[in-house]
């Protein structure tokens, strides 16, 4: 019998969490999922040899203490990218040797981002070139060229190499001294040791090890774009994200004009941070004062309210709009854009019960301006204040702002924050604030506010 060492052999892996099985199931008995087993062929020699960013290689293992001089070295130095939004969402700049997972829906902007850090990138901390690699398998380099022109973008800084095979990425970036690499996107990458096609489970995973063995040990930070799926979410084996240091997301509405980078995960810095970014066409413009800018066009009429959010640690105020009309079904409709539809859901009760405001008989619609999407509870106070203002079709008075969680009893609870949010509502001229400080039940509020 002849030993064929490179035969293969069919797995079938989790699309959502990369666990593998030997045969096709209907669910995945590690996170639940529903079809998500995919059918990957990988070679023996492959799995003989598999790699991972925690793989060691063989030999003698170094040990170091904690409290070695040998740590702090100039690696540990933050490596400003020239944007500061950018920055701000990674904690203060790139660290050297991370790996920045980058994703967002398609045509939202995440290549324009990328090619303007790359433009602006100039590292004067460590002892590195400027150069930055950046790795397109998906646009020519022609491509690129006339993007970075219209942009403004010289490039002398960047290289670019359109290339999606892995492993001759590999040997390239071990031989070339750059300052950081730039990969758009991962899905496009593949290893000839993988029988599997492009964007697949077991090459997603497989290329993004190699590569993050690679730029662990060369010090080089890195930022990879990841795709997303038809549910919004990062596309590829949910290891994917555990691998990488930091993932960020970048959102907004696709036909406006503004941008958030949201971290999801940070092992350098705080997570909640976001940049925010404003598309024009020149590429992407830093939003230093988001308030300002959400408040421009605001109303002053009937259902609308200001309130406070944090993005991370920065507060930002935000107008909240409600519209009440009679309903003309038999279910009152309850719609929300940019808030919890359960947490509309949860305050029109508590406004019916302690409020006696005949909701059951009237449509409810909540609307967060500027795209934004309020994940906190320190808007149940705006959105409640909103609802009445709308159906009594009186305005709030002058220079109001508010925020406060509500609580089923109609109480308003402290938020975390308060005075950022306060000295931020003060800078812009915010004088009448009602919060849990000022205000403890719902009741007291609207007296207060109307």
């Amino acid at each position: 019998m002849i030993f064929l060492p490179y035969m293969n052999k069919s797995l079938f892996v989790c699309q959502s969490c990369g666990n593998e099985y030997a045969r096709w199931a209907g669910k995945c008995s590690a996170c639940g999922e529903w079809n998500t087993l995919v059918e990957a062929p990988v070679t023996k020699e492959l799995r003989s040899k598999k790699s991972g960013p925690n793989s060691r290689r063989k030999g003698k293992i170094e040990i170091v203490n904690l409290s070695s001089p040998s740590l702090l070295t100039t690696q540990n130095l933050r490596l400003a990218t020239g944007i500061t939004e950018f920055d701000r969402a990674l904690g203060n700049g790139l660290v050297a040797g991370q790996v920045v997972l980058l994703s967002g829906e398609p045509g939202i902007g995440k290549s324009t981002l990328l090619l303007q850090v790359a433009g602006s990138y100039l590292p004067n901390k460590i002892n590195l070139t400027n150069s930055v690699l950046y790795v397109s398998g998906e646009e020519s380099a022609n491509q690129i060229k006339l993007r970075s022109s219209r942009l403004g973008i010289e490039g002398e800084n960047i290289n670019l190499v359109p290339e999606t095979d892995v492993d001759s990425l590999v040997s390239l970036i071990s031989n070339t001294n750059c300052s950081m690499l730039i990969i758009d996107s991962i899905q496009t990458l593949t290893t000839g040791d993988l029988a599997s096609g492009q964007g697949s489970v077991a090459q997603v995973k497989e290329c993004t090890a190699r590569v993050i063995n690679l730029v662990k040990e060369k010090g080089l930070p890195t930022i990879i774009v990841g795709h997303v799926n038809k549910e919004g979410e990062i596309a590829g084996p949910k290891v994917l994200e555990h691998m990488v240091d930091t993932v960020l997301y970048f959102e907004g509405e696709r036909f406006g004009s503004l941008r958030i980078l949201r971290v999801i995960k940070n092992r350098f810095g705080d997570v909640g941070e976001v940049g925010v970014f404003e598309m024009t066409e020149k590429g992407f413009k830093e939003i230093k004062n988001p308030s300002a800018l959400f408040l421009e066009e605001r109303s002053k009429g009937p259902g609308s309210v200001i309130t406070s959010i944090m993005e991370g640690s920065r507060p930002v105020l935000l107008e909240v709009q409600a519209l009440v009309s009679t309903t003309s079904f038999n279910y009152p409709r309850r719609t929300a854009s940019g808030f919890d539809l359960n947490r509309l859901y949860f305050i029109a009760a508590v406004l019916e019960k302690y409020l006696k405001l005949p909701l059951s008989t009237l449509d409810v619609f909540v609307n967060v301006t500027g795209g934004v999407k309020i994940e906190e509870p320190a808007a149940d106070l705006a959105v409640a204040l909103a609802i009445v203002s709308s159906a009594k079709e009186k305005a709030l008075r002058a220079s109001s702002l508010v925020f406060g969680e509500l609580g089923l009893s109609g109480e308003v609870r402290s938020v975390p924050s308060q005075a950022k949010r306060f000295l931020e509502a003060k800078k812009l001229g915010f004088t009448n604030v009602l919060s849990a400080d000022s205000v403890k039940t719902l009741k007291e509020a609207v007296q207060k506010a109307l």
